[in-house]
């Protein structure tokens, strides 16, 4: 093959099951990075195949699979107005992040955004929350397990889980209460049962598998859009995202959504 940066493959050794994208070229080696899925890779080019679609193409048909959303919140609009909840995106990949405000943004929802390292996070969070005065918190970025280096109970065995776990432990340190302040956090194959102790409301993955890049903007956005009063449907959540809950799992917390009568 002759590859450039920025074409579109996928991998023969995986059943071509994830479209990547090109982002280094070094000999026969290449860094790649998932198009849809928070994930990195490196792949020999013999084990490449080329994929012909375009990269917009593919986010378009994929956001389409999304709708189903929208329809299920069911919102009167007529005679009600609403207060969505206020979310704060943290997240360490550009280019999810910005796919995330976009999501946010088709919703109505207010959403700060921030594009930190993952180990940096932890040292401005406190900041962030108190300049945002944010309802919902969103920890990303990218995250894998490596077996080589433990088993999954070993929170040394990942790439960014400890980072994750530091960052919602100082999340909680500003607002100890589950309620007052959601926390989502992690990314592909991250340390779930950690995550949680530390403190996350929801949190990725409880099967170890890889996330779909809007998946922590999907939970938070359904939070953002239920009555404050009212319980998050917990299950129904969860089924909203790419993988359900293989992928991202989390406790019953209320929603954070004011609604004003008349519109």
């Amino acid at each position: 093959m002759n590859l450039k940066i920025g074409d579109l493959v996928t991998r023969n050794s995986y059943n071509n099951d994830t479209v990547f994208k090109v982002i280094k070229i070094d000999s026969n080696n290449v860094y790649l990075k998932g198009v849809t899925i928070r994930l990195y890779a490196d792949s020999d080019v013999s084990d490449l195949a080329p994929y012909d679609k375009k990269e917009t193409e593919i986010i378009e048909s994929d956001n389409r699979k999304f709708e189903q959303i929208k329809d299920s919140l069911n919102l009167d609009r007529n005679e009600y107005f609403y207060l969505p909840g206020r979310i704060l995106h943290i997240d360490g990949d550009k280019e999810y992040l910005d796919r995330c405000l976009k999501f946010y943004k088709d919703y109505n929802i207010l959403a700060y955004g921030v594009h930190s390292k993952e180990n940096e996070v932890s040292k401005n969070i406190r900041r962030y929350l108190e300049e945002t005065n944010a309802d919902i918190v969103v920890i990303t970025g990218h995250d894998a397990y490596y077996k080589k280096k433990g088993a999954q109970t070993d929170l040394n065995a990942y790439k960014n889980s400890d980072n994750f776990v530091k960052s919602i432990k100082e999340a909680r340190k500003y607002e100890k209460a589950h309620d007052k302040l959601i926390i989502i956090a992690g990314a592909c194959q991250s340390d779930y049962e950690e995550l949680i102790k530390a403190g996350a409301n929801f949190a990725s993955s409880p099967k170890r598998i890889n996330i779909h890049a809007l998946d922590p903007a999907i939970i938070a956005t359904m939070i953002g859009l239920t009555d404050k009063g009212d319980d998050i449907d917990l299950i129904g959540i969860l089924s909203k995202t790419k993988y359900g809950s293989d992928g991202i799992g989390g406790i019953k917390t209320k929603g954070t959504m004011y609604v004003g009568y008349p519109r």
